[in-house]
């Protein structure tokens, strides 16, 4: 049994919902920021700035972010990857980088991209330091995150401002998002999931089976409740969370399992009678498809796929399983017979206020391919093999 385990995370329910022109804001402002495009950003305190996204910068974006806000910019990147970098020691949050004199878009580049790894050594006199979880910089990070670009953003604070944060961003024609609301967002947008279509869909070996599409009202993508068979609600049903994977869904990639997870885990849910599978919007653990294929590149050079990640400045894990617990409770279950090998979802899903009252093992043989790939699982996130 997994109930009991610490509640760190509290279920959609117990959170008040967030504002939908705060939820819209923070939408757009993932927007403009994939764009290239700079956005304003609101603190607790009422002060403003300015942020870009370093992926997406063009050259002249820092110079036109100091005429913009008349301050030297600063780079935030998460403290893994200031970690990387030997900027900084072992941690969680954001890290400013700043220089006496003013950054480079070429620079913030090298910082903060493995694949523009700077020639030589850091710039010199290079500081860093760690910030504040409401802090301009950290809402920047978090921006980019939920826009699924590299966790890093050149920041920059509106100099001399003491007007409205609201008249600065509409003086410089700029989307205006509050740092609060970008930290509330991936909590709050789980309350929006709508059951908004299902239909019959056999499937091969699991031929009395239905899909049921969920989707949140910030426009992300669908998730999808694979069900099999006819499931009792209120009763523990068979589950299993299964996290989209591009390459090895649908093009049978032989760097993962995810394929065989997941059509083993339908055959399996089949065999046993009755279940669902969860297919959940969170594609190379919730860093995104670019940046999978990235860290792809990082592993080709030796790297585990926890070192990749981290060097990308993303955790091993990012994924959330909140929405996988709302959809659960929409289907009717609020107690599950687990198919994982990751002892990280019995924790997650026991957060969220769903009873796991029995793990079910899912394991398939290596491939030639993936031997690392499982033996980094077990040795460095404790699957269970």
């Amino acid at each position: 049994m997994y109930a009991d385990a610490p509640s760190d995370s509290a279920p959609p329910e117990a959170v008040l919902p967030m504002d939908e022109a705060a939820m819209r804001a923070v939408d757009r402002a993932t927007a403009a920021l994939r764009r290239g495009e700079a956005v304003a950003i609101e603190t607790a305190d009422g002060s403003v700035g300015a942020a870009v996204s370093v992926e997406s910068v063009a050259i002249d974006a820092v110079q036109r972010l100091v005429q913009l806000t008349g301050a030297a910019p600063v780079l935030a990147v998460t403290r893994r990857r200031a970690t990387v970098l030997k900027l900084m020691g072992e941690g969680t949050g954001v890290v400013a980088l700043s220089l006496p004199r003013c950054l480079t878009a070429d620079e913030a580049h090298a910082l903060a991209d493995p694949e523009h790894r700077p020639d030589g050594d850091m710039p010199d006199s290079l500081t860093a330091t760690a910030m504040d979880p409401g802090s301009r910089e950290t809402a920047a990070v978090d921006l980019a995150r939920l826009a699924r670009l590299l966790p890093a953003a050149i920041v920059a604070p509106a100099a001399g401002h003491t007007g409205s944060a609201a008249a600065w961003a509409a003086q410089h024609d700029l989307l205006l998002v509050r740092a609060r609301d970008i930290a509330d967002y991936r909590v709050h947008v789980v309350r929006t999931l709508r059951r908004v279509a299902e239909a019959r869909v056999p499937l091969s070996g699991a031929e009395n089976t239905s899909i049921a599409a969920f989707r949140p009202i910030d426009g992300g993508p669908e998730h999808l409740a694979i069900i099999v068979g006819n499931p009792v609600a209120g009763e523990p049903v068979l589950a299993r969370l299964h996290s989209e994977c591009f390459t090895g869904d649908l093009l049978g990639s032989l760097r993962c399992d995810c394929g065989q997870q997941l059509r083993g885990a339908i055959a399996e849910i089949a065999r046993q009678g009755s279940g669902v599978l969860l297919y959940l919007a969170q594609e190379g653990r919730g860093i995104g498809l670019v940046n999978k294929l990235r860290a792809y590149r990082i592993q080709d050079r030796g790297f585990d796929t926890v070192d990749a990640n981290e060097i990308l400045g993303f955790e091993a894990d990012e994924r959330v399983y909140l929405p996988a617990a709302e959809m659960l409770r929409q289907l009717g279950f609020t107690a599950v017979r687990l198919m994982t090998n990751n002892p990280e979802k019995l924790r997650q899903l026991a957060r969220c206020g769903i009873e796991v009252v029995e793990r079910v093992p899912h394991i398939f043989p290596s491939n030639g391919h993936n031997e690392g790939y499982l033996r980094t699982k077990a040795e460095r996130s404790g699957h269970m093999f």
